[in-house]
């Protein structure tokens, strides 16, 4: 089996908001996110919390790979702890820019709500503005849904390939990425009627709930393997 880890490619981001860096969530401390998130400020919301919970998860994900490395117990399956490693640094990044462009999709459609509505033309101005704007907020979350199928990827594929002693920390990061797909995927469902187009909404549900669906199916069996004890052949890496 060959383990195909994620590349920069596949993690680059379509929308082309700039998040100044004063306002990234990154830079907050844990605390203060936690306040902003139980106040009643628009953002951050559920899908900025979708987006840092598959951080986290990714997080584990290298941690794992870290923990493992120069190990000669392990040293069979060295190769997939610093491709693995590397990835999943690169994801837990990906999913904290993707809270910030959650945040930021929110506000562009908070902005098309608000629009003038007296006319006929501003209220048709309006209507193309919140179309357009729900397909953000609507792709942002499903870009997190893509990258939390990542995630367990990588915690499948170290799974009985990693120290051990760290192996159920990739059962935590299986199911951090579980929960954080499935609130994404949500954030989707929640803007899908907003779109204005029945045959695009009916599409971009059925990707996300065959996302979520193989996320939830690797969890499990990442938590097969952690629970099970067990050593497992090494993969081939690489992504050529």
């Amino acid at each position: 089996m060959r383990l195909l880890l994620p590349t920069r490619a596949a993690l680059a981001c379509n929308y082309n908001r700039r998040v100044e860096p004063h306002d990234r969530f990154r830079d907050l401390t844990v605390a203060t996110f936690v306040e902003r998130l139980a106040s009643g400020q628009p953002v951050p919301g559920g899908g900025s919390a979708a987006a840092i919970a598959g951080s986290l998860g990714a997080a584990l994900v290298a941690m794992v790979a870290t923990l493992s490395e120069g190990r000669p117990k392990y040293a069979e399956h060295a190769a997939l702890h610093a491709e693995a490693g590397a990835a999943a640094h690169e994801l837990a990044d990906r999913l904290l820019a993707l809270a910030d462009e959650d945040a930021a999709a929110f506000a562009v459609y908070g902005a098309a709500m608000k629009m003038p509505r007296d006319t006929d033309e501003q209220r048709d101005a309006r209507a193309a503005a919140i179309r357009e704007a729900a397909v953000g907020a609507s792709m942002v979350p499903f870009r997190t849904v893509e990258a939390c199928l990542q995630v367990v990827i990588l915690a499948e594929a170290l799974a009985g390939r990693s120290n051990r002693n760290a192996s159920s920390d990739l059962e935590v990061s299986s199911l951090m990425a579980v929960a954080a797909a499935r609130s994404a995927a949500a954030n989707v469902y929640i803007n899908l009627p907003s779109i204005g187009d029945p045959d695009a909404e009916r599409d971009l549900f059925r990707r996300t709930e065959e996302l979520a669906d193989t996320i939830e199916r690797l969890a499990n069996e990442t938590r097969e393997v952690v629970r099970g004890g067990s050593s497992r052949e090494p993969l081939e890496t690489g992504n050529g």
